[in-house]
């Protein structure tokens, strides 16, 4: 299974190329094998990779753009495909392959497809994984009872902050004039 990559090198989009590049450069950086296909050098790879992708995998304009990827004859899909393949940690099920021993792909598909914690990816005992019922009952009741928490210990007291006495300041004419005072402070005054 080769993994092939559809790409125009003579691209003036920047947005074609930076994507393109994600993808080879993915790709490299995780040692998958593939084949890049230039598209704009070679008119059969143009018309392989335009017959290949699926009508409904098609954009509204019917011609698709690089980078399209495929494991052999098998359409993967576009970058935007990849892209949220990569984010959900499947790209080697989006490209048709194995994921390697130890990846989170390969753990996700061992939990997926046993509905269980593969025995190589379990904790060594540092780690708090072991299952309910292998817990001491006393255990498994403190899960259920709620906390209380200590009000001297996990509360944080705002403290005004301690003034030492400071020496009188002269007054200044600004702080000396006094307020007006309004009607609503009037009547507060006279009842």
């Amino acid at each position: 299974m080769v993994i092939k990559v559809f790409i125009a090198s003579q691209s003036g989009s920047t947005a074609i190329k930076k994507k393109q590049q994600d993808v080879l450069g993915f790709l490299e950086a995780n040692k998958i094998d593939f084949k890049e296909l230039d598209i704009a050098a070679n008119e059969d790879n143009r018309k392989w990779m335009r017959e290949n992708v699926p009508g409904e995998k098609r954009p509204q304009n019917g011609i698709p753009l690089p980078p399209q990827i495929f494991n052999d004859e098998l359409y993967c899909g576009d970058f935007e495909a990849f892209f949220n393949a990569k984010e959900d940690n499947g790209v080697y099920a989006f490209l048709g392959l194995d994921p390697p021993p130890g990846s989170k792909e390969a753990h996700q598909a061992a939990i997926i497809q046993n509905g269980e914690v593969p025995e190589n990816d379990q904790a060594d005992g540092n780690e708090l994984s072991i299952a309910a019922e292998d817990q001491p009952e006393e255990n498994i009741d403190m899960l259920h009872t709620p906390f209380e928490q200590s009000t001297d210990i996990n509360t944080k007291e705002e403290k005004e902050p301690e003034v030492e006495d400071e020496e009188e300041q002269p007054v200044t004419e600004e702080e000396d004039e006094e307020q007006p005072v309004t009607e609503e402070e009037d009547e507060v005054d006279e009842s």
